[in-house]
């Protein structure tokens, strides 16, 4: 694991060599989750960057629990891969909930925020109706650039969205109307348009793999409102 901190609140990372931290841990607020094994000096980087308590996790046995974890202050929604052993873990004051469905993959398929989700059009009423519950937000149904898996390509914080570069002006309306923050278009890890699996981020700062330019790493600044 590497890491070069760019300031305060911004750090580049990878976990175990592998850029793509948002595939591998998940954010809010409040919280980070990562996987069991995650090297300290990750662990810390994500403490001093975003402010937050970081909970080691597994879920279904595997590492890529930013991938199957979607969360904000009040709740957290989690795959159905997950173990009754592995959710005793989760904080005593969080709202949890199994995504029961056939898009289970939460962080892939969910948007959220303390102020509104966005989820793959797929989702059922029924887990819409769990997601109002848990997150305590309105939920919306949409896509981004076509693209369904809505939480793979953006990370949305209370001051602002970053999201995938061919997002078009309807999406970025969309965004503005459900989330009621700024929407930047960028990419990270070198041109890679999939930022939900390339960084976490939150009000407080943010973590973004470590191939990304510092014309990358400005975008994320701008857009995630980090100056």
């Amino acid at each position: 694991m590497s890491h070069e901190a760019c300031n305060y609140m911004i750090s580049l990372a990878s976990h175990k060599g592998n850029p793509y931290l948002g595939v591998y841990c998940s954010a809010s607020k409040k919280h980070a989750f990562v996987p069991t094994g995650t090297d300290n000096a990750l662990v810390e980087t994500i403490e001093r960057s975003m402010s937050v308590d970081v909970v080691r996790m597994s879920i279904g046995g595997t590492t890529i629990i930013g991938s199957l974890i979607a969360s904000n202050s009040k709740g957290v929604v989690i795959s159905n891969l997950a173990s009754k052993k592995e959710l005793e873990i989760m904080p005593d004051h969080l709202e949890v909930a199994i995504m029961e469905e056939k898009y289970n993959a939460a962080g892939n398929n969910i948007l959220v925020t303390d102020r509104a989700a966005l989820v793959h059009p797929g989702v059922s009423k029924d887990t819409i109706e769990t997601l109002k519950d848990v997150f305590g937000v309105e939920v919306h149904k949409g896509t981004i650039a076509n693209i369904s898996t809505v939480g793979s390509i953006s990370i949305a914080t209370g001051k602002g969205i970053v999201c995938h570069p061919r997002a078009t002006e309807e999406d970025i309306q969309m965004l503005k109307d459900v989330f009621s923050v700024p929407v930047t278009l960028a990419t990270l890890n070198y041109g890679n348009p999939w930022l939900g699996a390339c960084a976490i981020g939150n009000d407080n700062g943010a973590v973004i793999g470590d191939k990304s330019t510092p014309i990358e790493i400005g975008k994320i600044e701008d857009g995630l409102n980090l100056i």
